[in-house]
C-alpha cells in the first residue's frame, strides 16, 4: 500500500490540534478540503482514525498508534529526499532558486550578478513553480532556497526571512463599472465574482480572494485558473476579478484587463524561505545575504526584515 505523504502531514496536523478548522489555519488549506483528505486516509488505511464530535476530533487507538509513529517516519523521508537531491546540486555546483511566477522578478538579475562574484564558479538554477505550487519546489526538495509570497501552505516547517511588502491591487475587465476609477475601496469588491486558484492551494487562494480580511462566505468564485494566462484571460472575458501584486501590473499587461490600486487591504509580502537541510549551507547563507542586501537597498516602497 502506497500512502501519500501529504495525507500523513494533514493527519498529524489534526492530531496535534484536535481542531478541524486549527489544523486547516495551521496548514493553509481549505477546511472542507483538508476533511476530505483525512476521510481519504482513513478508507486507505481500512480504520477510523479520530472520534468526530462537535468539541473537535479525538485519536482513536489506531489513531494514537500513528500520530505515534508518523513524526519520525516524516522527518526521516524529508531528510532522506533533501539530502538527496542536495548532494546531487552541490556535487555539480548547482544552487537551486525557486520563484512563484512575478516574485522579485526586477531583482533576480542583480541578486545573482552579485553571488557570482564569490561564487563564479557555481550555476544557479532558477525553477518557476506554477499557481498549483505555491512553495515553488520547497515542499518536494527540488530547491534550497526559495522567494515566496507569503501566506503559503506549511510555511511553519520552513525559515524564512521577509524582505518587503507591497500593495495588493486589482485587476479587472475593461469594461468593469469600477474600471473607471483610479482608486478602489475593498469593500466595494466583497460582492465580485474572482477568478481564482484551483482549490487544493487552500489559504493561498483564499489570500488573493481578500479573505484575510473579510468573512469567508462573502468569496464568490467566478473561474478557476492555474497559471497566468488563464488568469488573465478569465478577467478580460468577464469572469471575475483578481488580486495581484502591484508590482505586477507592467508585466501583465492584458488586452481587456486594466489594474487599479485598492485601500482598505494589506499589502502582499515577500519572503526568501529556505529548509533545515539548507540552514547550514555556506552557498545558501551567502545567496540569503545577497538577497537580503540587494532587496533591502531595492525595494522602493517595501519593507525589510529580519
Amino acid at each position: 500500500m502506497d500512502i501519500d505523504t501529504r495525507l500523513l502531514r494533514y493527519f498529524l496536523a489534526v492530531a496535534e490540534t484536535e481542531h478541524l478548522p486549527l489544523a486547516a489555519q495551521r496548514l493553509h488549506v481549505a477546511q472542507p478540503a483538508l476533511a476530505t483528505q483525512i476521510k481519504q486516509l482513513e478508507q486507505q488505511l481500512g480504520v477510523e482514525l479520530f472520534i468526530r464530535s462537535r468539541a473537535g476530533m479525538t485519536l482513536t487507538a489506531p489513531g494514537k498508534v500513528l500520530a505515534a509513529t508518523v513524526p519520525s517516519l516524516l522527518a526521516a523521508w524529508d531528510r532522506i529526499l533533501r539530502d538527496t537531491k542536495s548532494d546531487a546540486s552541490r556535487a555539480s555546483r548547482v544552487l537551486r532558486l525557486g520563484c512563484v511566477h512575478n516574485t522579485a522578478d526586477e531583482h533576480i538579475a542583480e541578486i545573482i550578478r552579485v553571488f557570482h562574484r564569490l561564487h563564479p564558479d557555481w550555476q544557479v538554477d532558477i525553477h518557476q513553480g506554477g499557481w498549483t505550487d505555491p512553495t515553488a519546489g520547497l515542499d518536494e526538495g527540488d530547491v534550497d532556497v526559495a522567494l515566496l509570497r507569503l501566506p503559503f501552505p506549511g510555511q511553519d516547517e520552513y525559515h524564512l526571512r521577509e524582505l518587503f511588502a507591497e500593495p495588493r491591487w486589482i485587476a479587472l475587465p475593461a469594461d468593469h463599472p469600477l474600471a473607471e476609477r483610479d482608486d478602489i475601496a475593498f469593500r466595494e469588491l466583497w460582492n465580485e465574482p474572482y477568478v481564482a486558484s484551483p482549490a487544493e492551494t487552500g489559504w493561498w487562494r483564499d489570500y488573493w480572494m481578500g479573505l484575510d480580511s473579510r468573512p469567508a462566505d462573502t468569496a464568490i468564485i467566478g473561474a478557476i485558473a492555474r497559471n497566468t494566462d488563464e488568469w488573465l484571460r478569465a478577467i478580460a472575458n468577464g469572469f471575475g476579478v483578481s488580486f495581484t501584486p502591484s508590482s505586477t501590473v507592467r508585466a501583465n499587461a492584458y488586452p481587456g484587463v486594466v489594474f487599479r490600486p485598492v485601500h482598505g487591504i494589506g499589502p502582499t509580502r515577500v519572503a526568501l524561505v529556505w529548509p533545515d537541510a539548507s540552514e547550514s549551507d555556506a552557498v545558501v547563507r551567502y545567496f540569503i545575504r545577497c538577497c537580503t542586501d540587494i532587496m533591502g537597498q531595492q525595494a522602493g516602497d517595501g519593507r525589510r526584515t529580519s
